[in-house]
Formats: C-alpha cells, structure tokens, sequence
C-alpha cells in the first residue's frame, strides 16, 4: 500500500503540464496561507515553496520533488511531516492509504 506523499507524487507525475501547473499551485496556496495564519515551522515552508518552484521551473527540480516525497529516509520523513499538499488528493484517492495511517488501540 502506499502512502499519501507517493500518492501526490504519481498523481503529479501522471498529470498532464496544464493539470500539473494547477496541482503544484494548490501548495504553494496552503503555504501562502498558513504562513500568513502564524505556521509554527516558517523555515520548513519555505524549504517546500523553494523546492516546489524549482519543480515548476524545470525538469530536473520535478524530479527532484518526486523522488523527494518517495523517499522513505529520516531527512526526507521530517520535511514531509510539513508537507503542504493539502488539497492535492481527492477524497476517492486518500482512501487508499487512510488505512496506513490508523492507529489501533
């Protein structure tokens, strides 16, 4: 089963440029708005709104950011854990990795 950071990353790397260009700006959103809300890590959105205006700039910075949310390395883990991609995944599509996510008690 996969996780939700490799789900945005093979529904970007599925999409089309135009529908590529829409879904990398809905981070880019969230992280407009939750810095201007007061964001406990600033540092770490801004790490993501560099990397992801590297993704629209060129090939190589997309690339980038694919392998990035694929990597299951610790550095990777704490980046992701301020992952801004909110909105990137329908509800359909987060289903399938919900269940990894839950705890049991």
């Amino acid at each position: 089963m996969k996780n939700l950071h490799e789900l945005v990353a093979d529904k970007l790397e599925q999409a089309d440029p135009a529908a590529r260009a829409v879904l990398l700006n809905i981070p880019l959103a969230n992280i407009d708005r939750w810095l201007a809300n007061g964001h406990t890590a600033p540092h770490r959105l801004e790490q993501w709104r560099q990397i992801l205006l590297r993704a629209q700039a060129s090939p190589e910075g997309f690339a980038k950011l694919l392998a990035l949310l694929r990597d299951p390395s610790e550095p990777a883990q704490r980046l992701k854990d301020f992952a801004p991609f909110a909105g990137v995944l329908k509800w359909q599509e987060r289903q399938t990795a919900i269940p990894e996510c839950a705890y049991n008690f």
